[in-house]
């Protein structure tokens, strides 16, 4: 009998490798800490117990918020093991986020990572009347705390023992009424459009997109993951959880956010996702240490890398390189590449990928050029997280790759790409209206303009709802800009504007850390973001970076004119999702003064703005926002 269900795999996993194998790996006071799958069954059993004391019945909800750690598994197998769904919560959600997904969802228990998490549910819990108790995983901090709605997952887990011990067999009699088409998740949409959405995902769902993954890049039970994207991302829960569960690899959890890329060279991780985001640091920062090497490393490196370019190109256009490139191309791993993977442990990479948005060409050409074969995968919550992959050996930069087997694609009259298959969602929680929009005629409507091409491969242009046209009637994708605009180590954010205009123009945030190491080699003093952001010696250097990307781009696209924002755009300001989307009726709403700036004949504008740290506190600041000139207007 075919397994369909996680907490099914977890029990097949633990029978078959017992205490011989990890599956759970996590970095606590500068130790690895390993759980085995017979610890894990065990560990999900005693907090599944426990919840079912506390009268946790099929159909019920728990959200958990809280950075990526084991007890964030067991939450997740253990709810669905009750045939209940869990709810995830950003860590970095504000109040009324983290209010606003509890009460939609409907969830009568919430764990909270740590004391800063428990605070957040404690602040609100008069307006969560739903809530029964809070749970908390580490309780570091709080031993004075006395509120009856808290309880600690360690007494929750002893809780559940307790009842083992007393029924051994009433854990496996509840998971195996688990079906395939229980929701087992609400996972909730990032709302660049308006409220997030809870897209019911079923164990069926979880089960057919890792068993899908798998068909298209088989992984083995000996490979090892980093589990360092949030849970709530539906990307994450498809590698961390269910394709883990469905091959048994280890799941690997960091100590902190801030030790991840050290981590990651610690593990040397065989399987990889990280968003266009972390590859585009990852990227600047190979760029600035070479900036600041002695010259003949800078040759190098420049020498070598064009090698790795061309090797790439050959096998991009699927040619065999000839003997003398073959031969290079080894000198350049042996005295560059080898080194720059290692250092950013991506040495035994087998399958790694990149997600959640576009990755600009310029970023995938430099990784392809060191050996490291990233392959985009595209997919959205509401398709259970991947649904279109590149396969390894037919990659094309101008597209996302070839359905997942099993999933169904074409492009609607109007252009947009259409699916459907076992992986495609039940439906929006509690909006119906929404899910009759969203599921037509058998088919899930995306919302992306797409073009599938003779050979299988899909090209996705943007979201319709994104796609821009000049006043002249010429479109333009912003985000293809602005993906090439942040490929410079020098900007960490880019929003173009054009929609009905006579040309494109951008509101650019600088790199903090990389400008702010150029002003001290260029001798330029500064005091804060805002200062330094507004230098004309800074605007002069993201000209060249503009006037750089202009040349890769057609002449309806090039970018004019250009402003350097204030501040970084912030999640906590709703200027981004929580998976750093722009969201961007927002953004022009709030930066309208210098969007109007852009198109008018000013070459200064003074603004006033509110500045906000992340402890919420903050100050109001004046300050002089230039305009800047690249290319002619005609």
């Amino acid at each position: 009998m075919e397994i369909l269900t996680l907490p099914a795999l977890l029990h097949r996993n633990a029978e078959r490798y017992g205490d011989t194998r990890v599956a759970i790996r996590e970095k606590e006071f500068g130790i690895w800490q390993s759980v085995t799958w017979k610890g894990y069954y065990e560990n999900v059993r005693d907090f599944a117990l426990g919840l079912h004391r506390l009268g946790f019945k099929p159909g019920d909800k728990l959200s958990y918020a809280g950075d990526n750690r084991p007890e964030g598994l067991y939450s997740e197998l253990a709810v669905q093991s009750l045939g209940g769904a869990i709810v995830g919560i950003y860590p970095d959600s504000h109040l009324d986020q983290v209010e606003y997904i509890i009460n939609h969802s409907d969830s009568i228990f919430v764990v909270a990572g740590d004391q800063e998490q428990a605070d957040k549910v404690l602040d609100i819990k008069e307006k969560c009347p739903l809530v029964q108790k809070v749970i908390v995983d580490d309780p570091k901090g709080m031993r004075r705390y006395d509120d009856p709605i808290l309880l600690y997952f360690k007494d929750m887990q002893k809780l559940g023992r307790e009842l083992a011990e007393k029924e051994p067999h009433l854990y496996e009699e509840m998971w195996r009424k688990v079906t395939p088409d229980d929701v087992g998740m609400i996972n909730y949409t990032s709302g660049t459009t308006g409220l997030p959405k809870g897209s019911m995902i079923t164990q069926k769902n979880m089960y057919s997109v890792a068993k899908a993954q798998d068909d298209v890049d088989a992984a083995q039970d000996s490979f090892e993951y980093i589990s360092f994207l949030p849970f709530p991302w539906i990307g994450e829960q498809e590698f961390g959880v269910y394709w883990s569960l469905y091959k048994a690899f280890t799941v690997n959890f960091p100590e902190k956010v801030e030790t991840v890329q050290e981590n990651i060279r610690e593990i040397g991780p065989h399987i990889m996702l990280a968003p266009p985001r972390i590859w585009e640091r990852m990227c600047s920062d190979i760029q600035v240490k070479i900036q600041d090497a002695v010259w003949i490393k800078r040759f190098f490196y420049n020498l070598f890398l064009s090698v790795g370019y061309r090797m790439a190109d050959f096998n991009l256009k699927k040619k065999m390189p000839p003997m003398g490139w073959k031969v290079l191309n080894l000198l350049a791993y042996l005295f560059l590449f080898r080194a720059l993977k290692n250092y950013l442990g991506l040495s035994k990479l087998r399958h790694v990928y990149t997600g959640g948005a576009p990755l600009g060409p310029e970023i995938f050409n430099m990784f392809q050029a060191l050996g490291v074969n990233i392959k985009q995968a595209y997919g959205m919550t509401e398709q259970t997280a991947a649904s279109i992959i590149h396969r390894t050996n037919d990659i094309r930069l101008d597209t996302v790759g070839k359905p997942l087997p099993g999933v169904e694609f074409k492009v609607s009259d109007s252009g947009e790409l259409l699916s459907r298959g076992d992986t495609i969602f039940k439906g929006y929680y509690k909006d119906p209206a929404a899910t009759a929009e969203a599921l037509r005629d058998g088919w899930f409507h995306s919302g992306d303009a797409a073009l599938i091409e003779d050979d299988g491969h899909i090209i996705i242009i943007d979201r319709m709802s994104d796609v821009m046209k000049l006043i002249d009637g010429s479109k333009f994708s912003p985000q293809l800009i602005e993906n090439k605009l942040r490929f410079s180590p020098y900007i960490l954010d880019a929003v173009v504007i054009g929609q009905e205009r006579p040309f494109i123009t951008a509101m650019i945030a600088i790199d903090m850390p990389n400008v702010g190491k150029w002003a001290e080699n260029n001798q330029i003093p500064y005091t804060t973001f805002t200062d330094i952001s507004q230098k004309k010696e800074t605007y002069d250097l993201i000209a060249e970076e503009v006037a750089k990307t202009n040349e890769s781009l057609p002449k309806v696209a090039k970018v004019k004119k250009f402003v350097l924002l204030y501040k970084e755009l912030d999640p906590d300001d709703d200027e981004l999702t929580r998976t750093r989307k722009v969201r961007r009726k927002f953004v022009a709403e709030r930066y309208k003064d210098l969007i109007e700036a852009l198109y008018g004949d000013e070459e200064e504008l003074k603004v006033e703005a509110d500045i906000r740290y992340q402890d919420g506190k903050g100050f109001r600041m004046k300050t002089t926002v230039r305009v800047k000139q690249v290319e002619p207007l005609e």
